[in-house]
């Protein structure tokens, strides 16, 4: 599953300015908090510490534009702990990212 992540490259960019050093580190940080997020619902197993991780996650969305993520969020937190499906989409996002913009 591809998503789109325009607004969240947009981002990025943005706050990058013209410094392509900085737009590398903004992009790894933003990835090591999406894969930490994700690595922490992937082992909740409680709707509490579930919540918690869903709602990090889309803060971290938030911040960043990241519409799809967001909407994954969503999905996350009226979810059951450790629905699979769920995080099959997010670890799918997680690696689109990873591959880095289109």
């Amino acid at each position: 599953m591809v998503h789109e992540n325009g607004a969240l490259d947009a981002t990025l960019a943005a706050a990058a300015g013209d410094d392509p050093v900085l737009l590398a580190e903004l992009r790894a940080a933003f990835a090591d908090s999406l894969e930490r997020q994700i690595d922490l619902l992937g082992r909740a197993r409680c709707d509490g510490n579930w919540n918690v991780a869903a709602l990090r996650l889309k803060g971290l969305a938030a911040s960043f534009h990241a519409a799809g993520l967001i909407e994954l969020a969503d999905e996350a937190i009226a979810a059951a702990p450790g629905e699979p499906t769920i995080l099959r989409r997010l670890e799918a996002f997680r690696r689109d990212f990873s591959a880095g913009p289109a």
